[in-house]
């Protein structure tokens, strides 16, 4: 028979408003393991974010900055950096802007500019002061990056970068990422590494980037606080993060 395994995003997810885990989350979470279902994260955010969560739920499997680089057991199974010259192409045009930009990479986060353009924004995801990138930086791997700007500012962004999406996640910020690259890739590269079925895959999300995760698991689950049109991509709505969501949905699958 083959293994179940789980994918959890985290904002709106595992974390409630107040960015904890639920106790019910972590039970809900310990009692798959324990039944021998296999539990993994799929984030927007990298890895050195949101490495505590990893260790309050005891999951050492992720893929991380909406499907560019994913961990099993520790070891690497994919890893797609954004093309160096384009980094710098979008680095330029958003500094002749004035719009600040947060480069993420499989172990840090840096930021182009001065933290109090962006700490706003920031906040909800309890990120202290972020380093600014240097020019001896440049050679580092980026895998995704934060780009703050408004909607309507955003759309210019787009006609000079045609290849690329846009996940908006703040009236200030966007992800900023490969166009043909969603956290359906991460899982799936996953799920040819561990010899997991997308049929036994399960995957538990809120935001417009988690919509090709539920797509492509074999049941998408998607939280009580994400927006209609998210809901309906997805098998199963279960309450809201704030709100047992993880338990009541893996009650939902019956998976508990």
């Amino acid at each position: 028979m083959t293994r179940s395994i789980v994918f959890f995003d985290i904002d709106g997810t595992l974390l409630n408003e107040k960015k904890q885990i639920n106790p019910s989350t972590k039970q809900a979470i310990a009692q798959l393991q324990q039944s021998g279902v296999y539990t993994a994260i799929a984030t927007g955010r990298c890895p050195a974010s949101f490495q505590w969560v990893c260790e309050e739920l005891n999951i050492r499997s992720f893929v991380s900055m909406n499907g560019q680089y994913a961990v099993f057991e520790g070891k690497v199974v994919h890893d797609n950096p954004l093309p160096a010259a384009e980094v710098e192409r979008l680095t330029d045009m958003a500094t002749k802007r004035n719009h600040p930009l947060v480069y993420l990479q499989a172990d840090a986060m840096q930021s182009s500019m001065g933290q109090d353009s962006i700490s706003d924004a920031l906040k909800q995801f309890q990120i202290g002061r972020l380093p600014l990138r240097q020019a001896s930086d440049q050679d580092k791997s980026v895998y995704q990056i934060l780009l703050f700007c408004n909607e309507q500012e955003g759309k210019e962004y787009a006609v000079h970068f045609p290849d690329y999406q846009q996940h908006r996640w703040h009236p200030n910020a966007v992800d900023f990422l490969h166009g043909n690259i969603s956290k359906a890739v991460g899982l799936q590269k996953m799920l040819e590494y561990g010899g997991f079925s997308r049929e036994q895959c399960c995957a538990f999300g809120d935001g417009t980037n988690d919509i090709e995760m539920l797509q492509f698991a074999g049941i998408g689950v998607a939280m009580g606080n994400a927006s209609p049109d998210v809901k309906s991509y997805a098998n199963v709505v279960t309450t809201s993060h704030n709100e047992d969501g993880i338990r009541n949905g893996l009650q939902a699958i019956g998976l508990l």
